[in-house]
C-alpha cells in the first residue's frame, strides 16, 4: 500500500468512526428518553442549543481548520473522536514529530503524530479507568489545597514547553503575537477561557508579521 492508497483507507475508516462517535453520543439521551418516556420540547432543546452550540460549532470549525495541518489525516480522526484535542493529542503529537525531527506535512510526520495520538488516546483511557476505580481512595488526595496550583496550571505547563521550543526557533515571528495575546489578555481577562477561538487570531497576526518582516529584509 503506497501513501495515497493509506490516506484514502485512513479517509474511509476515519469518516465511519466520527459518525459512530457522533451516533453514540446523540443514541445516549435518546435511550434515556425512550426508557423513562420523559421528552423535552423542541422548544426547551432549541433554547438550550442557542446557548451553547454556536460557540462550539465556531470553536470546533476553527480547531479543524487549525490543527488538521499539524496532526495529519489519520492524527485528526483519532483526536476529534477521542477528544482533548487541544490539552493532550496536539502537544502529544508535535511533540513527537519534533523528538523525530519530521515534519507534519511530511510522510514520516503524518505516521508519527498518529501513533503519536493513538499511544496518547490509550493511555488516557487507561488512566480515566484506573482514576474511576480508585476515585474514592484518591478523592481526598486530589482536592487537598497543596495540589490544587498544580491543577490550575496543567495547560500552562504543556504549552510553555511546547512554546519554548517553537519561539526559539521562530522567536523573530513570534514576537508580534506573544505581545498582542499578553496584552490582550491582561486587559481582558476573562478571554481566557476563549483560547479555542483566539488561536486562529494568533495564526493570522504572526503570518502578517512574517510577511512584513520578509519584505523587509528581516527574515530570510
Amino acid at each position: 500500500m503506497n501513501f495515497e492508497e493509506y490516506l484514502a483507507d485512513t479517509h474511509k475508516k476515519g469518516q465511519i468512526w466520527i459518525w459512530s462517535a457522533v451516533c453514540a453520543v446523540l443514541f445516549v439521551p435518546v435511550a434515556i428518553c425512550v426508557k423513562y418516556n420523559a421528552w423535552p420540547s423542541f422548544g426547551a432543546v432549541l433554547k438550550g442549543l442557542l446557548g451553547v452550540a454556536p460557540i462550539y460549532w465556531t470553536v470546533g470549525i476553527i480547531e479543524i481548520i487549525t490543527f488538521t495541518p499539524m496532526l495529519g489525516t489519520g492524527g485528526t480522526y483519532l483526536s476529534f473522536v477521542t477528544g482533548n484535542v487541544t490539552a493532550l493529542k496536539v502537544p502529544a503529537a508535535l511533540n513527537a514529530m519534533e523528538s523525530a525531527g519530521v515534519k507534519s506535512s511530511s510522510e514520516e510526520g503524518e505516521i508519527i503524530s498518529t501513533i503519536a495520538i493513538a499511544t496518547a488516546s490509550i493511555v488516557t483511557t487507561i488512566i480515566i479507568a484506573a482514576g474511576i476505580f480508585l476515585f474514592a481512595r484518591l478523592q481526598p488526595l486530589l482536592n487537598s489545597p497543596s495540589l490544587k496550583p498544580a491543577f490550575d496550571n496543567i495547560m500552562p505547563a504543556l504549552f510553555g514547553g511546547l512554546g519554548v521550543v517553537y519561539i526559539s526557533k521562530n522567536w523573530k515571528v513570534s514576537i508580534a503575537p506573544v505581545v498582542f495575546m499578553v496584552v490582550l489578555f491582561i486587559c481582558v481577562p476573562s478571554l481566557a477561557g476563549s483560547v479555542g477561538v483566539l488561536v486562529p487570531v494568533g495564526v493570522l497576526i504572526a503570518l502578517g508579521a512574517a510577511r512584513i518582516m520578509y519584505k523587509k529584509g528581516l527574515l530570510k
